[in-house]
């Protein structure tokens, strides 16, 4: 995967508001990059934070775990963290995974740049309260995975799983998709890998067919067997 670029500057009628512009991926390997500048951020007592991911292509669990984590004590100062420009792809996964229902999104800078500043004036609370999807809300500091719902400990189970896939590495992703679905072929395999289940993961078709010969699963009696006895 490609790299990370992370730059921040300030907006806003009072130079109070931060903009963190990020570029290319944001997984394992480079996601505390953007991690530093968030905390930097926080040290310096800035907790109006507007993140700029109009150029990033993808997002693992270890990006959206930064976003997630930061959220409680960004409010607690009063402040809050606002996504904006998100690509369809990753969009689809932040919606898949119900984020939206903690995090706000705009399709522009200066729509969440204006929401910051309107708030303000109004006197209004600039953050809304954090509550976990399909559910009513539950403060979160006392919330624990035990002490949930049955329905709502069925969607953190869900997005769990999701997130889990998705990190998978190829071989792993491959095997997964086999052990459920062994009548694939290298073109449904390919095309399956290039979905928001699977981290919208890119491989011609004949990178798949060498991995599948690597992993002994390049014919349909092989992924049958494996099917069955994994």
């Amino acid at each position: 995967m490609e790299g990370i670029q992370v730059s921040t500057e300030v907006a806003g009628s009072r130079n109070h508001i931060s903009i963190i512009k990020v570029g290319g991926y944001i997984d394992t390997t480079t996601s505390s990059e953007l991690e530093r500048a968030l905390d930097s951020l926080l040290k310096q007592g800035r907790f109006f934070i507007v993140v700029d991911l109009g150029n990033v292509d993808y997002i693992s669990s270890a990006g959206w775990g930064i976003f997630i984590s930061e959220i409680k004590s960004i409010r607690e100062n009063g402040g809050d963290l606002k996504l904006v420009r998100m690509v369809p792809d990753v969009y689809e996964i932040f919606e898949l995974l119900e984020f939206h229902h903690i995090l706000d999104v705009y399709d522009k800078v200066d729509e969440a740049v204006g929401k910051f500043e309107t708030s303000e004036a109004a006197g209004q609370p600039v953050a809304k309260e954090i509550t976990l999807p399909k559910s009513e809300p539950v403060k979160v500091e006392s919330s624990r995975f035990e002490d949930l719902p049955q329905e709502d400990k069925g969607v953190v189970q869900e997005q769990t799983q999701q997130i889990e896939i998705a990190d998978m590495g190829i071989a792993d992703k491959i095997r997964h998709m086999v052990k459920e679905n062994p009548e694939f072929g290298s073109f449904k395999i390919k095309r399956e890998l290039n979905s928001a289940r699977y981290g919208y993961t890119k491989m011609g078709w004949f990178s798949v067919r060498a991995e599948l010969a690597k992993l002994k699963l390049n014919n349909r009696s092989r992924r049958y067997e494996y099917a069955t006895s994994a």
